[in-house]
């Protein structure tokens, strides 16, 4: 998604086309229409059979096709594409590139989802969807790495982890549920048996297919290129640290770095795209700029920086995270880094949105793990986007098939194996609260910010073990921060082992 002008004033497509959506079906009429436009039927698309809403048909007539529908749907199609074309030029989108974003099954099946949550819901801000634009699988606890950060503990795999007919299973009821995309995480999902079977299965039903790996197995191009032709569109590698000996100290694993970096280098060559995955803790706080410079070298075009949360095996280890202050001061650092550098560079902290802001005087904007631009229509979409999404346009899946708010937020809703994914999370009282920004406590409730923020769920969960409690990685919660130094009963044990860790880590620069 772009937010930048062209010379004749016009914006980018997607960006206009999701703003302009909001704004000519927040009517009765027009949600009338997207609600009958919900209906799932089947149409013929190149000697095969694909059945979606007719919203998705609809898109697809948009971007140029020809799938073989039924009178009835053609005609409610047209209907709505005139209005997405109007939608679009009311902003001074540019139109063509809309229409080729959506010959892209994976972006219409978001775009769907959209126009699917404005019928079902009008426009909310942030905006309900009926179903979460990604999910994020922990395909499998196994993994050849022990990093001190990890939130599954990941090590062995479990016992009653999900059979591959199971796996497909899964597959079925998100393809079903118009799910848009899905990163397979672990665990090291590259390792296990199913990995390329369960690949094939996302991308042949249309949907983006992702990977978070450490990069072990993506080191061998041959493996890397297997996937690739299997349907892998996008993959995030960890790095750590710019400096080899403390990157395979934080991953426990000798070696591990100078795989990863190969891995990077990997999709560069291949042409995928990809990003580099940094978590950003007290080791590596002061190397920003030399793990930027690492990416540039490399040629990576983006890096994401995580949010440390106190959960796994990094409840051991909170001494790592940063404290209020120490993250505001990052957030801004990789804001300007950005606007200094050709490389895009997002935080999943959603204070970043508040952040980029702020420091361009309500410029240009964040929202979260998207775009930074200065755009107007980028605060739409930032709004739209909402800064967490947990529970609300994301959510995880556990390897034993248990769906959860967020993989850094284990909260069981309900196991895959005994209940449709459908109904988990349409019913769920957990998930319902999570999108209603009101029932936030807190600062995190009344903050100017909540709407673009809402603050990291998975945080408050970890630190309170209350998902709507106050973030307090945030500046504004630094009073709760403050708490939990002073209140905390292993404060002097958290204190005495993060000393003898430093120690260690000082000796690997």
């Amino acid at each position: 998604m772009t937010g930048s002008k062209s010379r004749g004033g016009e914006r980018g497509g997607i960006g206009a086309l999701l703003a302009g959506l909001r704004i000519l079906f927040n009517n009765p009429v027009s949600r009338l229409l997207l609600r009958i436009a919900t209906s799932e039927v089947k149409c013929g698309y190149s000697g095969r059979s694909v059945k979606a809403p007719i919203i998705y048909h609809a898109l697809s007539m948009y971007a140029g096709e020809n799938p073989s529908c039924s009178l009835a749907v053609r005609f409610t199609s047209i209907i709505i594409d005139n209005i997405i074309s109007l939608g679009v030029k009311l902003l001074k989108g540019r139109e063509e590139e809309v229409r080729e974003a959506l010959k892209d099954p994976a972006l219409r099946r978001g775009v769907a989802l959209v126009l699917k949550g404005l019928g079902l819901y009008g426009v909310t801000v942030p905006q309900k969807l009926p179903a979460p634009f990604l999910i994020v699988w922990n395909f499998t606890n196994m993994c050849n790495l022990r990093c001190l950060h990890c939130y599954q503990r990941a090590d062995k795999p479990l016992p009653n982890e999900l059979s591959l007919e199971e796996k497909i299973n899964v597959v079925d009821q998100l393809d079903e549920a118009g799910v848009a995309a899905i990163a397979l995480s672990g665990g090291e999902p590259t390792i296990h048996p199913h990995f390329y079977r369960i690949l094939y299965e996302i991308a042949s039903r249309g949907m983006y297919a992702a990977v978070a790996t450490n990069g072990w197995v993506f080191a061998d191009i041959e493996k890397f290129e297997k996937a690739k032709k299997l349907g892998l569109r996008y993959v995030e590698v960890s790095i750590d640290s710019a400096n080899p000996r403390r990157h395979d100290w934080f991953r426990g694993v000798p070696g591990s770095w100078e795989r990863a970096v190969k891995a990077l280098e990997n999709a560069v060559k291949l042409g995928l795209n990809h990003a580099m995955a940094v978590t950003i803790t007290k080791v590596n706080i002061h190397e920003v700029e030399e793990i930027l410079d690492l990416a540039e070298s490399i040629g990576v075009k983006r890096v994401v920086f995580f949010n440390f949360v106190p959960t796994g095996r990094g409840k051991e280890n909170v001494w790592l995270d940063l404290d209020p202050f120490e993250r505001e001061e990052f957030l801004r650092t990789i804001y300007k880094e950005m606007c200094k550098r050709k490389i895009e560079i997002v935080s999943t902290a959603p204070q970043y949105g508040r952040v980029a802001l702020q420091l361009s005087s309500g410029g240009s904007v964040a929202p979260t793990h998207f775009y930074v631009g200065g755009d107007p229509i980028v605060k739409a979409v930032a709004e739209f986007v909402g800064g967490c999404g947990a529970g609300r346009i994301y959510a995880g899946i556990q390897p034993d098939g248990t769906l959860i708010p967020c993989v850094f937020m284990p909260i069981p809703i309900g196991n895959l194996r005994k209940e449709s994914f459908w109904k988990l999370w349409t019913s769920s009282p957990l998930l319902n609260s999570l999108r209603d920004r009101g029932k936030l406590k807190g600062y995190c409730r009344n903050c100017i910010y909540r709407n673009i923020c809402g603050g990291c769920r998975a945080r408050a969960y970890g630190y309170f073990g209350d998902p709507l409690a106050p973030d307090p990685g945030c500046i504004y919660n630094a009073r709760y921060w403050k708490t939990i130094v002073e209140e905390s009963i292993d404060n002097k044990e958290i204190s005495k082992s993060r000393k003898i860790l430093v120690t260690r880590a000082s000796k690997h620069k």
